[in-house]
């Protein structure tokens, strides 16, 4: 799986649980928690989307791990 296909699928599910924040407002070293105001659930949902989607476990102890849009890019890359 390509780093271009995991990210679109982050970013789908990222828009599954925000759908209000546009595709251009994402840069894959922007701090997804302040710059989008997610909240804790956001990212819980965010990455119960993941799951779903990509049959990867992030344990709570590595949310921070993904805290941007290409730290979950690698994160998920290197476990799929």
């Amino acid at each position: 799986m390509t780093s271009e296909t995991i990210r679109s699928t982050l970013l789908k599910c990222l828009f599954d649980v925000a759908p209000e924040i546009a595709d251009e407002e994402i840069e894959d070293d922007m701090d997804l928690r302040d710059e989008l105001d997610l909240d804790s659930m956001d990212i819980l949902r965010w990455v119960q989307g993941i799951h779903k989607a990509l049959d990867v476990e992030i344990p709570e102890e590595d949310y921070g791990k993904i805290a941007t849009l290409g730290e979950a890019v690698g994160y998920v890359a290197a476990r799929v």
